[in-house]
């Protein structure tokens, strides 16, 4: 019996794809205590019959002095799972009066406390092997869990539940026993242990890395060879960076091939740009319709440097559409930028529907775009192809541009017009549907994404109207975000600030502050970004292992104290920590920074080797020791407007600084001259003459 009960403890988590939908009901019958929140996620649960609580220390005492099991069930606003199992189950009264009468009940929004998520979705993927959202977790009255898993029908979750509680009450030993050995595992996954081995990276050679990496590419649809695809931005930054480096055509080609790919599929919004977070199929057609900030962000990064590289008018068009969504959907009054927007939204009936908002029928199509219809038909397959469910389509493209001017006989200009005009008229139309809920909370750390999403397009397209959307979130950060003693703040919603800074948040945001030095050559930028190093230091670093912690030293002690360093949709806050590092070791003569960084690089290379695609931004700053990597320093009057024709070419080896006057800085100093201005090209502390203009001085650069 004792087995078959720990047996239990394991299940494999349950998945369904054909939940039927319950009616929805707007009556305030039930209050909690999340109704105090400002998290939207748990704002939505907070008229829910389980008597929800926040993670706080009074909600952990309570279980303790209770003396019962915690449900810690975690999620996100945007997460269409999350929804749907709170139809099924937390909006139920049986439920409720099972969960009210024997647990604490806890709602986490993963945003928000990512602290929480990471121990809790590491214990059942220890458990179960796989994990996601919702992600619903039994906890000792301490906080070890003892079980979990994702989503679960109502009558799983009953049954479940339910015998969890039997244990408890009848053999709580075996819970106390399986809560120290997952204890354990828990506390192992992310040790980085400090490599002290000597290692020469320029002589490093990754080939080996990128030709296994490579097995797993789809050269039919770009991505990878699986289903469901996520787009992995950094991923594609890294191989994009390798093609052009090593001349590898065909890496370059594959590159190409997944980001149109990308643009052309479900997976973009060809109406209101902006990408959804994921396709649940292998050809991008069909996404997971949420669209999250943080993915919006990397990808006009990536599609802006590929533009670089390209010149394709294509990654124009979908950096200039996400831009406007993201400032049309994202952006608050205050430079601030929105989490995301839901994956559900409202249908006739008041259901509560995912992709409602984004998807069409022939017969709403036809009278909107009359004459068009037939090409709009061919440009966007509305047809076997392009079809979801219910006699609904998904926009999908497979034809190029040029493509359909040669077959319709029609100019681009005329192509570009009737795209414009069909594009205006479908967003109007949905415009009358109910709209996507909006998580308004502001995060730090993706604020710096979207951040330095606008720099990287500033660099490229030249638009003043992303320099000031830069400048105005930058100064947002410092008046609302960085505290009077250093650190940061996590989150931010409605004139409110609570939750101290995780390491993502300095990192992202050291990375950003770089970048705006780096385009407005304003010192005060590069000044912020130091100080928030230094505190890093101060509050996150670890000697003896040369990492970051992923919480700050002053915050309350959770089960374990984890190091995030492997790259995901994101990259880990340790590896953009480390890049931050190797530059601000260019821009000041700083060596500790410079031996942190490379040290912390040397710590991840034995599981890089193994996984490459999980270590992208650490290979990205490996490509710094691979090749020269060059200090381009612009002193005199014309600074800003160099400084802006060199961002604009696709050099990522390679930092800017400069100023229009006499600076005092470890790369200024001495180097102003009244009557010119002056670019000097170094690399390693060594400095070519000084030319004066920024074509001579990419020719230094390109003929090396």
């Amino acid at each position: 019996m004792r087995g078959v009960l720990l047996a239990f403890l394991i299940l494999a988590l349950c998945y369904s794809c054909n939940t039927p939908k319950k009616d929805m009901s707007d009556t305030h019958k039930y209050t909690n205590d999340l109704i105090h929140e400002t998290s939207p996620y748990l704002l939505q649960h907070a008229h829910n019959p389980v008597n929800w609580k926040a993670w706080n220390n009074e909600t952990l005492k309570q279980a303790k002095d209770e003396n019962k099991l915690m449900i810690v069930s975690i999620g996100y606003a945007a997460c269409h799972w999350c929804h749907v199992m709170e139809k099924e189950s937390f909006e139920d009264s049986t439920v409720a009066a099972i969960m009210n009468k024997n647990f604490i009940n806890v709602k986490v929004d993963r945003e928000e406390r990512p602290d929480i998520d990471q121990i809790y979705i590491g214990a059942v993927e220890l458990m179960t092997g796989r994990a996601g959202w919702p992600l619903n977790v039994i906890t000792l009255p301490d906080g070890r869990p003892v079980w979990g898993g994702t989503y679960f029908r109502k009558e799983d979750w009953i049954q479940r539940i339910e015998k969890i509680q039997e244990i408890y009450e009848e053999e709580p030993q075996m819970l106390i026993e399986y809560a120290n050995k997952l204890e354990e595992g828990i506390k192992s996954m992310d040790l980085v242990n400090f490599n002290s081995a000597e290692i020469d990276f320029s002589n490093y050679d990754t080939t080996m890395l990128v030709e296994n990496w490579s097995r797993k590419f789809d050269h039919r649809y770009g991505g990878y060879n699986r289903a469901p695809k996520f787009m992995m931005p950094n991923n594609y930054h890294y191989l994009l960076r390798n093609a052009v480096a090593n001349k590898d055509n065909k890496l370059l080609e594959y590159v190409n091939l997944t980001l149109q790919k990308m643009a052309y599929g479900g997976v973009y919004d060809h109406i209101g740009g902006g990408f959804a977070r994921y396709s649940t199929d292998d050809r991008w057609h069909v996404p997971h319709f949420e669209k999250m900030l943080y993915d919006n962000a990397q990808l006009v990064s990536l599609y802006s440097d590929a533009y670089a590289v390209t010149k394709n008018p294509l990654y124009e068009e979908i950096v200039t559409e996400t831009l406007s969504f993201v400032a049309k959907e994202l952006t608050h009054e205050s430079g601030a930028f929105y989490s995301s927007l839901d994956a559900d939204s409202e249908t006739e009936t008041g259901e509560l529907e995912e992709g409602a908002y984004y998807i069409y029928g022939n017969e709403e199509l036809e009278p909107l775009l009359k004459d068009d219809f037939q090409l709009f038909q061919d440009y966007y397959n509305i047809n076997s192809f392009g079809k979801w469910e219910k006699q609904h389509y998904v926009l999908i493209r497979t034809k190029s541009d040029q493509e359909i001017l040669e077959e319709y006989k029609i100019s681009l200009e005329t192509l570009q017009k009737k795209k414009k005009n069909w594009k205006a008229a479908l967003l109007e139309y949905r415009n009358q549907r109910p709209r996507p809920r909006l998580d308004d909370k502001s995060l730090t750390s993706w604020n710096g994404l979207m951040m330095k999403g606008y720099i990287d397009a500033y660099k490229v397209f030249g638009n003043e109207a992303y320099l000031a959307a830069a400048l105005k979130n930058g100064k947002f950060i410092v008046e609302n975000q960085l505290q009077p003693s250093g650190a940061l703040y996590h989150n931010y919603k409605d004139g409110k600030s609570t939750i101290n800074g995780y390491l993502e948040d300095y990192a992202s945001v050291i990375e950003a502050f770089i970048s705006l030095y780096e385009i407005t050559l304003d010192e005060s930028w590069l000044e912020h970004s130091v100080n928030l190093t230094e505190y890093c230091f101060d509050k996150f670093y670890d000697q003896e292992r040369g990492m970051f912690y992923f919480t700050s030293s002053d915050d309350p002690k959770l089960l374990t104290r984890s190091f995030e360093y492997r790259d995901n949709v994101i990259p880990a806050s340790n590896s953009i920590m480390a890049k931050n590092l190797f530059k601000l070791s260019h821009f000041y003569e700083a060596s500790r920074y410079g031996e942190t960084s490379r040290q912390m690089l040397k710590n991840v290379l034995a599981e890089m080797e193994q996984y490459p695609s999980g270590f992208s931004n650490w290979l990205d700053l490996h490509s710094n020791y691979q090749q020269d990597f060059y200090e381009v320093v612009i002193v005199g009057e014309n600074a800003l407007q160099f400084a802006r024709e060199i961002n604009a070419t696709y050099i990522p080896n390679k930092i800017v600084a400069g100023s229009t006057g006499p600076g005092d800085s470890y790369l200024l100093k001495g180097r102003y001259s009244e009557d010119n201005t002056l670019i000097y090209v170094c690399v390693n502390n060594t400095c070519k003459l000084p030319v004066s203009d920024s074509k001579s001085a990419l020719e230094l650069i390109n003929t090396d």
